[in-house]
């Protein structure tokens, strides 16, 4: 059966909830809840992509910027079809979605204990900024 890209949808919520909680090395949180990731795909059309294989999904990405760089969450291929290249098909469909909008660089986290993570980055020439220091503040604080 053949692997097809299409456009991540709401419907494709639960399935792809299952793989990212299956994966290690992918860290989910509130802003991963359903009404979250729906604001996400509402505000981002057409910029994140899932791989099915018949019914069944394999694969995800989710994409999308805020004029001016792009980021990338949950790039995730099943295990049983990583080394297929699927990967990479999403992370294409991605950046050329993020292209046709006008966003020339993407900026993505992977946590250092994800060494399978890490490995498929530096696979694809992604360029590894340790210069930099990243912060998270809550909205839910005062500063």
């Amino acid at each position: 059966m053949s692997i097809l890209l299409r456009v991540f949808s709401n419907g494709d919520y639960l399935q792809a909830r299952t793989l990212w909680e299956a994966t290690p090395g992918v860290g989910l949180s509130a802003a991963d809840e359903p009404e979250a990731i729906g604001a996400f795909l509402a505000r981002n059309p057409g910029s994140s992509f899932v791989a099915v294989e018949g019914e069944k999904l394999v694969g995800t990405i989710l994409c999308g910027h805020d004029g001016r760089r792009g980021l990338i969450h949950h790039l995730v291929t099943a295990p049983s079809h990583r080394r297929q290249g699927i990967g990479r098909a999403l992370l294409q469909a991605g950046l050329q979605a993020l292209r046709e909008q006008g966003i020339d660089k993407s900026h993505l986290l992977v946590f250092r204990s994800n060494t399978e993570g890490l490995a498929f980055w530096h696979a694809v020439s992604a360029q590894e900024r340790t210069e930099l220091a990243l912060f998270s503040v809550s909205t839910q604080d005062g500063a």
